[in-house]
This record gives C-alpha cells, structure tokens and sequence, in this order.
C-alpha cells in the first residue's frame, strides 16, 4: 500500500493533484558546489538544494547511462528490466516492462518527455503522451518545456481540479565533448582536482571543459524554475533534480566505486507543503525513485518493482534509515565487463567475474586529456577477483582490504549478502565467451554507424545531442499518442 502521507501531518499533500517536473543530467555523479566541488558554478543547483532535501549518498544501479537510466524509470534492477547495455548498442527492456510514465498514464497524468532519453531506440515505447527528442541541448529542452508549462496553464485555467502532469526534461550537457565554442572554460587555477584524479595540467583543462558545461546546463535550470513560479506551479509541483551516474573520467564512470555510481538527487516538494529543507545523508538507490515517486503522489508501485519508497522519511523526516545496503552491477559498456557490489554505509565490497585490467575505460574517456594523464601501467595492472574498502578511513577507495585477516569477517558478510541479493534477484551472467559475444556484435553494429560521418559532427553518435544523428528517435511524434500504445511501453526483449 502507499504511504499515507496525509492526516493533518506537516508534510500533507494539497486537495489538487501534484505534479512531477524532472531534470536529468548526464554523467555528472555529484559535482556541484552544493556537493562541495569547489571551483564549479552552478547558482541554480544551490539554490535548488537549499530549497528542498538533498540526497549525499545515493547511487545509480549501473555506472553506465542506458541501465542506470533504466533503472530509474521502472525501479528494477538492468538485469531485471532487460536493460543491461547500452541502447545505441541494441540493449532495449524486456517485454512487459512498465515505466513510470506509463504507469502516471494510467492513473491519469499528461505525459512529456523533452531531450535527452537513452532507455530505447524508439522513446515512443516509454510510455510518454509527448515526445520531443529532436535536441536534447539544455537551450532547446527548457524553451521547449517553457512552452509547454505555458499552454498548460491557459488550457487549464478554467479548470476546476487540473489534470496533472509528469514533465521529463533530458539534457546533453555534461557529456562529453566540452567543446570551447559551447561552453565558456574557466580559469583552471580556480579548480579543485578531485581526489581520484592526478592533478595535471590535461586533467584541469578537462576539468574546465565540464565545469562549463555544468554553468551552461545551471543557467537552464534556472530558468526553468523562473518560468515554474512565475506560472504559479510551484505551489502544487515537485522538482526532481538527478543525474545518471558519476563522472566520465578515469576511475569514476563505468566503474563501481563510489565516483562512478554516485549521484546527485534533489527533491523540492512542493510549496504548498509544509516540508522543511535538509541534508538526507542515507543510502538511496536508483532502483527507489520510481517507488519513491508513485509513494508522494498516493500511487502504489507495482509489485515487481525492486526499488523501496522513501517517502515516509521526505515527509516526515522519522530519521529511521529505509536502506543498509545498496547494489549495483555493471554487465556491458563497450565490452562484456561483468561486475557486482553491495555498499553500505561503512563498506564497499566489489565482485570482478572476468580478467579484465584494472580500468577498462569506454570510448569516451579514454580519448580524453584525463586519460592520457593516468600512469599506463594504472590502467593496465590485473584487476583483483575481490575488492574490499573501508569507506571510514579511505573514501576514495584505494587501499584494497579483501586479502588482510582482520578484515576477513567483513568480507564473508557482505559476499554472502551480495551472493543472496543476486539469488533473490535472479541474477544471471553469461559466461566469457557467450558475454564477448554479445559485446563484440552490438560494439561492431555501433561503429558501422561511424563510417560516413558529416565532418562537422562527432565521429559516434553517442556524442551528439540531436536525436536523428543518435539512432536514438525511432518515430518522433510532438502530440498525444493513444492509450493502447502509451500502456505498452513495451520494448523488444533484452539480447544478452
């Protein structure tokens, strides 16, 4: 049953319906000022997270867009949903899959998606009644939205009680490339190196590049969220900030550690609710927005969700913790790289299941200027089977503990847990040769895109941010679809 968050508690839901505006943002972890990332500008993220309660330690389910993206809009698990890779390789959901706009549809919300989706090759099959994936560049995303918040408003000025809406607003920004005549670079002596970096000339001028594409993407936002009280919605509308996974640079995306799973999440409630802004410092996986979501509107999940609701702690603030643990796995990124882990407040535990070097980079970052400036034999070294890290005493997870003896209990528990989780889960992994298999036939699929290339454009085409040039649009409809297709929401079955 969902959570019964009304009954005269501060914190109770308002007579209308609320509504839902979401804000992605790709391969950004949590490096915003309110996060402590020093040297970054984003005024409108701080005022955001100041407005509402940010999340510290919540983690994506995959340190890859596709299944971490996945995960978000059905709250399952990439191997439970299908989605095990990524969906310009040919990854898509398993059939029967429901997603969260879907499942608004149905009890009734208006649907948009606009920019930036990397769950299918056809985002009709998302379950949205809008869909515009033309640009998913924060400029054209907000103009866009704007327009449509405006429209709403005067179609249902009249109206008694409003029907809601679930508005999803995709950016680019924060993907790389960081290209100088998009996005202003500051100054390099004003950044702060992140810990799991060597600080380099390449890696400060890398670091710029995202640093402006983050004030870029901020300026959106806030704009945004002008144009949302200036319409007076902010009154009855939850603001739902996350990004997909953690930082495209060496040891952080496409890996397990915490920089590569590790998201920023801000929940504004809506103003006519009498929740106080706060710091919420427990774990939050992926797999709970979708449940957490459905919860704050009085909706109940679906039972094959895997996620758990934590809205009884945003409402009421009860300071009991709704997770010990979390999980997250990583099957393929541009090879078959199966990985799983379970984290807790203390421990982060890490399973590797193939020899593979100890940083297996994806196309995007082992091009950039931080790669070069990793020693070679970093990235090359043999990846240990086990990896165990006190998160106490080396946050950065460096100093492997899974072979010293007063660590062994620890150890044992966390694998037996992390072995119970994947058994209740049904999680299964192909073995080498079939999993290289599977990589090497989407991976070959994916470069065939690349042979005739305009030469204003990126060489592959998940570095653009024009949905036809992504082989991401399938069929771009700006309009209602009708009720038997937004329910199907169905993709083909996952390969591998």
């Amino acid at each position: 049953m969902p959570f019964d968050n009304a009954g005269g508690l501060d914190g109770a839901p308002s007579p209308t319906r609320e509504n839902v505006i979401f804000v992605h943002w790709h391969d950004l972890g949590r490096h915003l000022a309110c996060y402590g990332a020093d040297g970054v500008e984003s005024p409108n993220m701080d005022a955001l997270a100041s407005e509402g309660i940010l999340f510290t330690d919540a983690h994506a389910t995959a340190p890859l867009c596709s299944p971490a993206r996945g995960s978000l809009f059905t709250g399952q698990y990439p191997h439970h949903n299908g989605l095990v890779g990524l969906a310009h390789h040919g990854f898509e959901y398993r059939d029967g899959v429901r997603t969260l706009p879907s499942l608004l549809g149905d009890a009734g919300y208006r649907t948009v998606l606009f920019g930036m989706q990397h769950e299918s090759s056809d985002p009709q099959r998302l379950g949205f009644d809008t869909v515009d994936v033309s640009d998913s560049r924060c400029d054209h995303v907000v103009a866009e939205s704007q327009r449509w918040l405006r429209r709403y408003v005067e179609r249902t000025a009249n109206e008694q009680t409003a029907q809601p809406f679930l508005l999803t607003a995709g950016f680019f920004e924060t993907h790389r490339p960081y290209p100088v005549d998009e996005y202003k670079h500051p100054d390099t002596s004003g950044i702060e190196v992140p810990g799991f970096l060597p600080d380099t000339d390449d890696v400060r001028e890398d670091l710029a590049g995202l640093h402006g594409s983050i004030s870029k993407a901020d300026d959106a936002v806030g704009r945004l969220l002008d144009t949302v009280a200036d319409l007076g919605l902010d009154h009855n509308t939850w603001i739902v900030f996350i990004t997909d996974h953690g930082l495209a640079f060496p040891r952080a995306k496409s890996t397990l550690y915490a920089e590569g799973t590790g998201v920023a999440l801000i929940v504004r409630p809506p103003t006519g609710r009498a929740i106080e802004p706060r710091v919420y410092d427990d774990l939050f996986s992926g797999v709970d927005l979708t449940p957490t979501i459905l919860d704050l509107l009085g909706l109940e999940a679906p039972a094959d969700v895997d996620g758990v609701s934590h809205a009884p702690e945003i409402v009421r603030n009860a300071q009991e913790p709704i997770r010990g643990a979390v999980f997250t796995e990583k099957t393929y990124h541009d090879a078959y790289d199966p990985i799983r882990a379970i984290r807790t407040k203390k421990y982060s535990y890490i399973e590797n299941y193939a020899h593979r070097p100890a940083l297996l980079l994806p196309l995007d970052i082992a091009d950039s200027p931080s790669a070069r400036s990793i020693d070679a034999s970093v990235i090359t070294a043999e990846r240990p089977a086990v990896e165990l890290y006190d998160l106490d005493h080396d946050p950065w997870e460096r100093t492997n503990l899974a072979d010293d003896p007063d660590f062994a209990h620890v150890r044992a528990e966390l694998a037996a847990r992390l072995a119970q989780w994947r058994a209740d889960t049904h999680d299964a992994l192909p073995d080498e040769s079939a999993g290289t298999a599977i990589a090497d036939e989407f991976m070959t699929r994916y470069f065939e895109q690349a042979v005739e290339t305009p030469p204003d454009e990126q060489a592959l085409p998940s570095r653009r941010p024009l949905g036809r040039e992504r082989d991401l649009t399938g069929e771009i409809q700006q309009g209602e679809v009708d009720d038997e297709a937004r329910r199907s929401a169905d993709a083909p079955s996952a390969q591998g």
